[in-house]
């Protein structure tokens, strides 16, 4: 169903004067799902730490489904959620976001995230997320990297290979030696 802007204000006045653990607010953000406006809204309640956490899950999720086109809007969603994978209190919506973060995986700073959650993240939930994002995004020679020093790696490890083997990467390569410089 095709929203108009009359639609959307109304749902977002509608969520804002709701109280904070209304389901409700999860169903509207749903609602909004093809409303191409509503991007900054979504990218507000997944970024915000006091918002009702199942809202912030649906908005991370239309985030990963349908990632915006404009470069602009598609780097404020991606810190969006980045903001939410860093948020100590909600390890639902941190699985989320991680795994949301697979369109955005380009941007440096997005890499670095899922680079880190990969490697170090304590709930395993949000390192599966955070693979699954790395598969998404698919081959470069940054994820293969990060790949490949996951091989080892007792819970992510054989994952780590598939998604190589996958991408038609050897999961046992050794890293590209640099060009050697002239003398």
């Amino acid at each position: 169903m095709n929203r108009t802007a009359e639609d959307l204000d109304r749902l977002v006045e509608e969520f804002r004067a709701l109280p904070a653990t209304s389901d409700r607010k999860r169903e509207i953000v749903a609602e909004l799902d093809d409303v191409p406006d509503a991007l900054p809204f979504l990218i507000a309640v997944v970024a915000d730490p006091g918002e009702y956490d199942l809202a912030r899950v649906e908005a991370a999720t239309i985030l990963r489904l349908w990632p915006p086109d404009d470069p602009a809007t598609r780097r404020t969603a991606g810190r969006g959620l980045l903001t939410a994978l860093h948020d100590p209190e909600e390890d639902l919506v941190r699985e989320y976001a991680a795994g949301a973060l697979g369109p955005y995986a380009d941007n440096p700073a997005v890499h670095q995230a899922l680079t880190a959650a990969l490697r170090s993240d304590e709930e395993p939930l949000v390192r599966d997320n955070a693979l699954a994002a790395v598969e998404e995004a698919g081959p470069s020679d940054a994820r293969t990297d990060v790949l490949r020093a996951l091989i080892q790696d007792p819970g992510l490890g054989r994952a780590a290979a598939r998604i190589l083997t996958a991408w038609g990467r050897k999961p046992d390569a050794p890293p590209p030696r640099p060009p050697l410089s002239g003398y």
